[in-house]
């Protein structure tokens, strides 16, 4: 027999007459709202503990394995870390060639500006001393000219002189 409202409502109504209104809706309320076959029992109970248990193994192993990836993973990047650091430390090395480069091109900076104003200097010298050197034939070739002039015009005085006589001798 199908257990239904109505059934339940005519046991209420007769376990009223018999027990009195109060007895008979405390053992109503103990009875379960619908048929005994939708009552859990405890062996209902143990096998949903167990596929229960079940679900939270697989889903712990699939933490597992979700685990072991990310570990996998911060060993990557351990390993990505530790190769910027050796590229850090390259860098750092080349920064330091880089250093010591440029100060030897300073310093050859340095020694071509020092020989060049060395050799212009010295060039600069030379020219000086030639200049002096023309200045001073200069001046002994104005005193010789001077001389020259007046020895030539002392010639044409002759000249004249000799001319004038011979013409009074003639």
């Amino acid at each position: 027999m199908a257990l239904d409202e109505r059934a339940r409502h005519e046991l209420f109504l007769g376990l009223e007459q018999v027990l009195g209104p109060e007895r008979a809706e405390t053992l109503m309320e103990l009875m379960p709202p619908v048929g005994w076959a939708d009552v859990a029992t405890k062996r209902d109970l143990d096998a949903l503990e167990e596929r229960m248990n079940l679900r939270f193994e697989l889903v712990d192993q699939r933490f597992e394995g979700v685990d072991r990836r990310f570990e996998a993973l911060d060993q990557r990047f351990v390993a990505l870390d530790q190769r910027f650091v050796a590229l850090d430390e390259r860098f750092v090395a080349l920064d330091g060639r880089f250093g010591a480069l440029d100060q030897r091109f300073e310093a050859s900076e340095h020694k071509l500006l020092a020989g060049f104003r060395a050799e212009l200097l010295a060039q600069t010298n030379v020219i000086t001393a030639q200049m002096n050197g023309m200045t001073a034939q200069m001046n002994g070739m104005t005193g010789q000219m001077r001389v020259l002039i007046l020895a030539i015009i002392g010639a044409m005085v002759s000249v004249a002189a000799l001319v004038v006589s011979a013409d009074r001798l003639s």
